[in-house]
């Protein structure tokens, strides 16, 4: 585990290479790659077959891409492609009879067809025990797009069965570190949710991590050491005033903004160890402390709807991803590794991601708010760590 003092010392230079990374994108090639760790063991059966008018296989495979999705979300168990009785394209061709053989309570179908200079993509949900049709609708996409178009159909599946907005089509953000000491290179990386398409965005020969956005997007909040003493700061982007926050002893780092941006989370050690504390921005700067199980509590991430808290918890020996209940402070540990960090929630709340360490290397995973699925996305190339979900991109 990352010491507090090292991580807070390398927040004062991510402002500067966060705003480089705005600059532009350049290629990048660490590509995640998915691993099921730990499955829901009543996950419900759901049959995605091809789509027609495309060829089986391939990074643009529509059906693939859904299932591989739904699969992710540790709520489903799509069946293997192998063991299909059948390939319909429509509602019409399901011999629904066939299908409850398999044991299969769902079965997504579509078709991929030309539309004018573009592409449609159809797709049909259907109930296999009562024949009812659930979800019909029809995408506009292009030959580039397949994959987001997929991303989309699980989204909208997702939610149809579930009442939960789908993530699928959200993006994550990591680093990504190669080499080795003094000569390492970092890179932040954005790919899709389930780790394809990654892009570098930024590379640097010094650490790379990100300060946390105010859910206005309007403000930052950052570590900074202008006094000899590391504390939280806010700074106005339109304006660039910086104000000050805490003005602890202590070493005061990870902020993180409440849902309704009127106060911080952070990290402290002025309790003699870390724990996680809250400040009202609007009032006397007085801090609160908000976590008291277990000796070590670091790295809040606040749920989408501002009820819970994930965070680094140190359980029996081992350093792990915990969600805490706000208003009962109840803790829950999702996680069992022993060097597990960053959480992030995935933005409708279902699943968590995290870094951990996998044969001596920095990889990231995902365990569901319930702490019932796991999963591990390995990359090909070096350490990943610091990962970030992306938001819901606001209504309106």
């Amino acid at each position: 585990m990352q010491s507090i003092t090292a991580a807070l010392r390398s927040r004062a230079a991510a402002l500067t290479l966060l705003a480089a990374a705005l600059l532009g994108p350049v290629p990048g090639h660490a590509q995640l790659r998915l691993d099921i760790t730990q499955g829901v063991r009543d996950a419900v059966p759901i049959a995605v077959v091809p789509f027609g008018g495309q060829a089986d296989g391939g990074a643009a495979d529509v059906a693939a891409v859904i299932a591989n999705d739904l699969r992710m979300s540790g709520r489903f168990a799509p069946l293997e492609r192998r063991d299909l009785v059948a390939r319909p394209t429509s509602g019409a061709e399901i011999r629904y009879e066939d299908w409850r053989l398999l044991r299969s309570d769902f079965i997504v179908v579509g078709r991929v067809e030309p539309d004018g200079s573009a592409l449609a993509v159809s797709f049909e949900l259907h109930n296999v025990r009562t024949g009812a049709s659930l979800l019909a609708q029809r995408l506009p996409s292009t030959d580039k797009g397949l994959r987001a178009t997929a991303h989309r159909i699980a989204d909208l599946v997702f939610e149809r069965l579930t009442g939960i907005p789908g993530a699928f089509s959200t993006r994550i953000a990591y680093v990504a570190v190669d080499g080795k000491p003094p000569a390492q290179r970092y890179r932040l990386l954005v790919s899709d949710a389930d780790g394809y398409n990654p892009r570098t965005v930024l590379e640097s020969r010094e650490p790379i991590m990100s300060p946390a956005w105010s859910p206005d997007g309007r403000k930052l909040a950052l570590t900074l050491s202008r006094d000899g003493n590391l504390d939280i700061y806010t700074l106005e982007l339109a304006t660039q005033t910086l104000t000050r926050v805490t003005s602890d002893e202590a070493i005061d780092t990870e902020p993180e903004w409440s849902r309704d941006g009127q106060s911080l989370y952070f990290t402290s050690d002025r309790a003699g160890n870390a724990q996680v504390y809250r400040v009202v921005l609007d009032q006397a700067r007085k801090a609160e402390r908000v976590t008291f199980t277990n000796a070590y509590n670091a790295r809040p991430r606040v749920s989408p709807d501002g009820k819970e808290l994930a965070l680094v918890t140190l359980d029996r020996g081992g350093y792990r991803i915990a969600v805490m209940d706000i208003a009962s402070r109840n803790l829950r540990v999702l996680t069992n590794a022993r060097q597990d960090e960053s959480p992030s929630f995935a933005p409708n709340g279902a699943l968590v991601l995290y870094a951990t360490r996998d044969r001596g290397r920095g990889s990231l995973a995902i365990a569901s708010s319930d702490g019932a699925f796991q999963q591990r996305l390995s990359s090909d190339q070096g350490d990943v760590r610091d990962p970030a979900w992306q938001p819901f991109a606001p209504r309106g």
